[in-house]
Order: structure tokens, then sequence, then C-alpha cells
């Protein structure tokens, strides 16, 4: 019964989270900053390494993706950054229910939490596992969370599939074993 407790909590906060209202500030200044984000999830400014997670986790609250353009925004400047995969980790999930019944909640290093469903849905690209989090944003989901996924997935021949919110998310898609 905790469990149940917590995945409505986690989900809860995820609904409730605020973002700014970053769809409706036209900022006059377009520049660039010098952050990059790598493909492990590392954020960098002018090379150093971010130390404090809850720096990444307020900008990645003003981050928008333009095609395949990363901006952090702000009501006066919007500023390109670099990103090599996704700007998001899925560091964790939890479960509720079973098979057919599951639903599945991720919560990312920017302190998102969602529920995968057909908005969000679970997805593989280039033979790694991802979960779109909010407007076009997406999610790597790193190796550990990964390998506890698949274990709560039904394995059919080479495919492990999972549900959430009564839609089925096949693991591997492109055909490759996991």
């Amino acid at each position: 019964m905790q469990l149940d407790q917590l995945f409505l909590a986690l989900e809860a906060e995820g609904k409730d989270r605020r973002y700014p209202p970053i769809h409706r500030w036209k900022p006059e200044h377009i520049g660039t900053i010098d952050i990059h984000i790598t493909a492990d999830g590392t954020w960098f400014h002018e090379g150093t390494a971010f130390k404090r997670p809850a720096l990444v986790k307020l900008l990645s609250t003003v981050l928008v993706r333009e095609g395949s353009d990363y901006f952090l925004v702000s009501p006066h400047e919007k500023l390109r950054i670099s990103v090599a995969d996704v700007p998001l980790l899925a560091v964790d999930f939890e479960t509720r229910g079973t098979d057919r019944s599951m639903d599945i909640l991720f919560t990312t290093n920017g302190g998102d939490h969602v529920v995968v469903d057909q908005e969000h849905p679970l997805f593989m690209r280039r033979g790694k596992p991802y979960v779109h989090v909010r407007d076009g944003i997406e999610a790597l989901i790193v190796r550990p969370t990964f390998y506890r996924l698949v274990e709560a997935g039904e394995s059919r021949g080479d495919s492990v599939s999972l549900w959430s919110r009564g839609t089925q998310f096949d693991l591997n898609p492109d055909g490759s074993p996991l």
C-alpha cells in the first residue's frame, strides 16, 4: 500500500509542478550561451560541469526545444545551448498495478515526474530508451533504470513490452535484441 501512496504523491507533484510561462515570453535578445549538455546528461558552463543539481532543475524549467535546437528562455533573453543527445535523464521510476493495468512514472534529473501514456510515450531510438517529458523535451532512461524497466516488462521473443495507462510500449521496436 505504501508504494501506491508514493506513486500517487509523485504523480500529484508532477501535475502540480508550475513552470514559468515561457510560451508567452517574446524576448528581444536572441543569442548563444556556452552551456553544453553531454550525451551522458552532464551540464557544462564554459567547460566546467555543474556541481549543483538544483541549478539543472532550475534551468530545465526554462528550457525549450525548437526543431533540433534548444534554448534557455527568460522574458529578456533567448539563449541557444548545445545538447549532444537530449537534455534530461530519467533517473528512476515507480510502477503501480501489473501487466496491462500497470502505470509507469519516471523521475528526471530536472525534477519532473511524468506518467508514461500516449502524450508521454516510452520509445527506443538508435538502440537507446527515452521518454517524452514535455513540449518536445525528452529524457534518456539511464542504464540501471532501463534494466529495472526491462525486468518489469513482458518478454515476447527478442522483444520486451510494457503497458502504462492502457497503452502498450515496445522496448525494442527496431528489432535489436536486448
